[in-house]
């Protein structure tokens, strides 16, 4: 009998290891019986296109909303409501497999959730496939190696952990690739911001956060020369004001990362309350609405965590 059909899937805005992670554990899940298909919940950055086109493979179906078409569903790479699909509420959540931490989560029935702290959830979905004795398909491999490089920042990210490692080093052995030279290759190339708008910039790699009753946005984009992504500072500043008044942000970080120095500098937004507790959050000053934070490359350890605690 064949079971009834669930979607797999990352959250908004979508990075590389969101759609990987959701094209490995489909693959994984149809090899274990079940019936489901990746999709996105956007289009691909620049970083992510760069790695589909390399290897030559399908970029997953954009789906806004599943309800009406499917009644259960898969989270990777996210478990928080606001950065899933807009009718998540419709629909059972069976699977979730994610490193992050865990807000905004409930379910009406029991499920399989796994959670470990780690670099990547494809790092977590390559321990999967060698508990469940499934074979990693090269050209998979090579997208989950570009995924682990992705979030870890070729393995330079303060998230990063001996699991990472091993699973990079073992897939990219799979894939027939050098993660070293490629890596750089495959993160330089997400840096090629020209060709975005800044109001697609704030909003390409951005995560929405309660914070004790308070909104707050983070972005990040990477980059190899941070003085030359702030020529459009003033530009970066409109859109950041205007998305702030939209939304009702509190708070608006904008992190713009030196893939090569591993420093950020903040174009920080939002109540002058708000601005206080990030200074203090993250030891920082901010001047002119930007901030410097030296060895700052991960929101997720090094921008939340502090922040979350603050407010």
């Amino acid at each position: 009998m064949t079971k009834e059909k669930e979607l797999v899937f990352g959250h908004k805005n979508p990075d590389t290891d969101a759609v990987v992670a959701a094209i490995s554990y489909s693959h994984l899940q149809n090899e274990l019986g079940f019936n489901t298909e990746a999709v996105a919940l956007g289009e691909p950055n620049e970083e992510t296109k760069y790695v589909f086109d390399k290897f030559d493979y399908k970029y997953p179906r954009i789906v806004t909303a599943a309800n009406g078409e499917v009644k259960s569903v898969m989270l990777v790479d996210h478990n928080e409501s606001q950065q899933s699909l807009d009718d998540i509420g419709d629909l059972q959540v069976t699977h979730v497999v994610d490193h992050h931490r865990i807000a905004n989560f409930e379910t009406t029935s029991p499920l399989y959730y796994r959670a470990q702290p780690v670099g990547c959830t494809s790092t977590i979905l390559w321990e999967m496939y060698n508990e469940e004795d499934v074979e990693v398909p090269g050209n998979l491999a090579a997208l989950m190696a570009s995924a682990i490089i992705s979030d870890t920042l070729l393995l330079k990210s303060p998230t990063t952990t001996d699991e990472d490692k091993a699973a990079l080093k073992s897939l990219s052995k799979t894939a027939g690739i050098d993660y070293e030279s490629y890596g750089l290759d495959m993160l330089k190339a997400g840096t090629n911001l020209d060709s975005k708008s800044t109001k697609e910039l704030i909003d390409m790699d951005a995560k929405s956060f309660e914070m004790n009753g308070k909104n707050v946005r983070i972005a990040q984009v990477n980059t190899v020369d941070i003085d030359e992504t702030l020529k459009r500072e003033a530009e970066f500043t409109a859109d950041i004001k205007s998305e702030n008044k939209s939304e009702g942000y509190n708070l608006f970080v904008l992190l713009i990362t030196n893939i090569l120095t591993s420093d950020t500098t903040g174009l920080v937004l939002g109540d002058e309350n708000a601005v206080s507790v990030f200074e203090n959050a993250l030891n920082t000053k901010v001047e002119d609405n930007k901030a410097s934070l030296p060895g700052v490359v991960s929101r997720k350890k090094q921008v939340v965590p502090p922040l979350n605690e603050k407010f």
